[in-house]
């Protein structure tokens, strides 16, 4: 047994202890093709009678009236019509009447074992209940044989020595025409049920491709879908943060500007000199946050570096000028960082920083400390005012630190501190080989 027959087999096993896949029924071009490809079986068997009457080759015996040899000619192959679309009814139609026309001996017999051979195959190919199918081909060919020992039974009787006058071989005449029906015919019947069961694991396995393209198809739209969902996600946090901070730092500016517009007009210009300078940098902050999602368009715009921890300074110094006081300490080391890594912590500052304007009632200190450890670096934000409501662990500005501080394997704390306040801190793990 070769390598792709045991394969084949297997499948079939598989097949019947597996799912109860049936096979799609024939499309209408199938099943016109059957009725043309009946039609044509039928005719070429009126032929081939025609042809096996002029020559008066009467194998199996004196044959019945030409009526009853037109009707066994036609009952074999015409239910071949319907092959593919009643394969159960079909088999055992032509069936039942090659068997038929072989106990009537007519004469036509080369086209018949072609129908039978074609009916065969097509219910192993189609039938739809694979159980059925199975049983139902097994008891046509053990028929065939039955009715194979029965005819040889029969015709050994009829037999004499003239018979076989001319048989030289060492075998007996008799046992080798037994031996040669049962082996022509055991491949018949082998090679109808082998290819039967071939053209129902194929069709099995293109439903299956055609099944896992569309659930690939499937997939990737989801995954198309999610890329779009992330993006917009991503750029409505890029917002947030650039918007947000900046805005906020504006309103409590104004709202310092509007305190001592007639009292105090010297802080008043300072104030509105200050919203201005906080404006152009968010508007600056905006072209460089929107080159950078352009960049995949190759607009020169995405070349602008991000902001980073060497801006958390400029953060600082904004929150001052917004009536804090702001103060900025920096311990240990610098060193480079990944670029997504110093965005990140400048984001964290920055949305921390906007938290304070926002939410922290009574805050006058604002502390930001960054710090240069071993094997991580340390970003922290502390107030000392009171929180006018509690954090709400779903908003997009603490989401954003979660999801950021996550990408790079770090860690976030935001609380009240002991004392009074609010502190955020994280932790960013430092790249191996950097220096201490």
């Amino acid at each position: 047994m070769t390598t792709e027959t045991a394969e084949t087999t297997d499948e079939w096993r598989r097949a019947e202890t597996s799912d109860e896949w049936q096979r799609p029924g024939p499309t209408p071009e199938q099943r016109r093709l059957d009725l043309y490809a009946g039609l044509a079986a039928t005719a070429l068997a009126l032929l081939s009678l025609t042809l096996a009457r002029s020559t008066g080759a009467f194998v199996l015996g004196p044959p019945p009236s030409g009526v009853e040899q037109l009707f066994w000619t036609v009952a074999v192959p015409l239910p071949l019509i319907w092959r593919r679309r009643f394969p159960v009814a079909a088999t055992l139609a032509v069936s039942a009447a090659f068997i038929g026309s072989q106990v009537r001996a007519v004469p036509e017999w080369q086209l018949s074992s072609w129908a039978l051979f074609i009916a065969i195959y097509t219910l192993g190919a189609w039938g739809r209940n694979r159980r059925l199918s199975r049983r139902l081909r097994i008891g046509v060919i053990v028929a065939m044989f039955t009715w194979m020992g029965i005819a040889l039974s029969i015709n050994y009787r009829t037999l004499t020595a003239e018979s076989f006058a001319d048989a030289v071989g060492p075998v007996p005449p008799v046992l080798a025409a037994i031996v040669t029906g049962v082996l022509v015919n055991a491949l018949y019947f082998g090679f109808a049920y082998f290819f039967g069961e071939t053209a129902w694991v194929a069709a099995r396995r293109e439903h299956q491709v055609a099944e896992q393209a569309e659930r690939l198809r499937r997939s990737q739209a989801e995954v198309r879908e999610h890329a779009v969902v992330g993006e917009r996600v991503r750029i409505a946090r890029e917002l947030h943060d650039v918007v947000a901070h900046h805005v906020s730092v504006m309103g409590v500016q104004a709202a310092a500007c509007r305190r001592v517009f007639d009292k105090d007009p010297a802080k008043a210009r300072t104030a509105l000199a200050s919203i201005e300078q906080t404006a152009r940098q968010a508007v600056d902050e905006l072209r460089r946050m929107l080159g950078v999602l352009r960049a995949g368009d190759g607009d020169p715009e995405g070349a602008r570096q991000p902001a980073g921890v060497d801006q958390i300074a400029a953060v600082v110094d904004r929150a001052g000028e917004a009536g804090l006081r702001a103060t900025l300490g920096v311990y240990g080391d610098p060193q480079p960082l990944p670029e997504s890594v110093s965005q990140a912590a400048y984001r964290v500052v920055q949305e921390a920083v906007t938290n304070v304007l926002k939410h922290a009632t009574g805050a006058s200190l604002l502390d930001v400390r960054v710090r240069y450890l071993a094997q991580e670096m340390e970003v922290e934000v502390s107030d000392d005012g009171r929180a006018t409501r509690s954090a709400n662990a779903d908003g997009l500005g603490l989401i954003g630190m979660r999801e950021r501080v996550a990408t790079h394997g770090g860690e976030l704390e935001v609380g009240p501190r002991t004392g009074g306040g609010w502190r955020v801190r994280v932790r960013f793990p430092l790249p191996a080989g950097s220096p201490a």
